[in-house]
């Protein structure tokens, strides 16, 4: 069983001190969510936890690795909450181009991965032609396809239908069913399985 904490995490940006004094625990199995208001630092815990951005103070433990090791970033999966893609390639190239960025990444069935979310008629299409919410998709699909235990979503379920956040709550649920760690943000409301949520 895997476990992440968090141990007196403090953040500053500038002048501006988003939290301090941040304590909690995940284990395999959970899914947590980050609340509060813009600006209050829910991104940066992410990228902290992701070890892309730099905190003031504290620890963060995961297993008996340590942070920016190379097992420790194999581990983890972040996507960020603006989809990453090129509108000048089509969905499946930028899903196999995403998944080159994965050294986890052991099923290469692309054009299975969008299918589980509902773009198989789009496979070939150029990203820059599709919606918001397709695109958003398009970016989600690497979920299908990742072997990472730790995702770490910055508002995935932005510029979705009802139809498609069912899809990543489902696929969310799985993932921590088979011994996942999910960590997500979102203002909306989630009905996912196990979830508990902390405010900063």
């Amino acid at each position: 069983m895997s476990k992440l904490k968090v141990n007196n995490l403090s953040c500053q940006k500038g002048y501006n001190l988003l939290f301090e004094n941040l304590s909690f625990e995940i284990n395999s199995g959970d899914v947590l969510k980050i609340s509060g208001p813009n600006g209050s630092g829910k991104t940066s815990l992410l990228r902290i936890i992701t070890g892309l951005s730099s905190f003031e103070s504290g620890e963060i433990h995961y297993d008996s690795y340590k942070l920016n090791s190379e097992q420790y970033k194999l581990d983890f999966l972040y996507l960020g909450h603006l989809a990453s893609l090129s509108p000048e390639l089509s969905c499946i190239e930028n899903l196999r181009y995403s998944s080159l960025l994965d050294a986890n990444d052991l099923n290469n069935d692309h054009s299975m991965a969008l299918k589980q979310v509902g773009l198989e008629k789009y496979e070939n299409d150029l990203v820059g032609t599709l919606s918001a919410g397709q695109k958003k998709r398009i970016a989600l699909s690497i979920l299908f396809i990742t072997s990472s235990k730790v995702w770490l979503l910055d508002e995935p379920f932005s510029a979705l239908d009802s139809k498609a956040i069912k899809i990543f709550e489902n696929k969310i649920e799985d993932h921590c069913k088979q011994g996942g760690i999910c960590i997500l943000t979102t203002h909306q409301e989630c009905n996912i399985n196990n979830l508990r949520e902390i405010s900063l």
